[in-house]
């Protein structure tokens, strides 16, 4: 399928690995000019040379910061005039029962799990055009209870599939579509089930086994390829949507 992205302009945050680098190829290799927005320049250098081919370039900026998403803002303006597409990747955790959770804890993730996609949508929703398209990379625990331990993350990442719904509907009159994906168990060179495989194999075959009726892991391909199809007009009738991408692994019926 061709997904009539080529020449269009694209924002990836969080883009130096894993999801985000994933997706930065994906639509690479659909002829979108891409820009890879991370903290660490020597991690997004490699990342472009990873991708290793079409129109690729690396930002060095802190998106939970308000001043970089203005910076962002102002290269991409200079670079492209306009943004068709914005795909919000930045996230962490920390884990932790909530009473051992510290008010630092709640902050730095609530800054990288949703405040840095706020600042991003503001900063650069107003060089969107009619067409253009969002796509929030959130998680299955945003749709459901993801056990003791997660009530940062699971907030977090609940909040931002809520945003992208309201934010679907207050710019539709704009043409703007915006969505969120919801991953499952993604493992992924360096990635923490990766490195989880590898401390603990018999583990995580029982992992495995009790909560991925497909048999495997999710790959990063397999994410990034859904994110390209609603970045594009392919997907034009598919707005403030959060699509699942878990080989069956949630629970949830909606």
């Amino acid at each position: 399928m061709n997904l009539e992205l080529e020449g269009k302009s694209a924002v990836v945050t969080g883009a130096s690995r894993g999801i985000g680098l994933g997706i930065a190829r994906a639509l690479a290799a659909e002829g979108c000019r891409v820009v890879i927005v991370g903290r660490d320049e020597g991690a997004l250098r490699s990342a472009v040379a990873a991708i290793g081919r079409g129109d690729v370039t690396p930002f060095v900026g802190d998106v939970t910061e308000a001043a970089a998403n203005e910076a962002l803002a102002a290269f991409v303006r200079d670079r492209f005039g306009a943004l068709d597409v914005l795909v919000g990747n930045v996230g962490g955790n920390r884990r932790g029962r909530f009473l051992d959770t510290t008010e630092d804890d709640w902050e730095a993730v609530l800054d990288l799990n949703l405040r840095s996609h706020l600042r991003s949508v503001r900063s650069l929703v107003p060089l969107m055009p009619t067409g253009s398209a969002i796509t929030f990379v959130a998680s299955i625990f945003g749709r459901e209870a993801g056990g003791p331990g997660l009530s940062i993350y699971n907030t977090t990442k609940s909040a931002i599939i809520s945003f992208a719904k309201i934010l679907a509907l207050e710019l539709a009159d704009r043409g703007v579509r915006v969505n969120s994906v919801a991953p499952g168990s993604i493992r992924f060179p360096g990635g923490s089930w990766d490195r989880r495989c590898v401390e603990d194999p018999e583990g995580m075959a029982a992992f495995v086994a009790a909560n991925l009726p497909m048999g495997r892991f999710g790959s990063v391909e397999e994410v990034a390829d859904v994110v390209a199809f609603l970045s594009s007009p392919r997907a034009a009738w598919v707005n403030g949507a959060c699509l699942n991408v878990d080989g069956l692994q949630s629970r949830s019926l909606i």
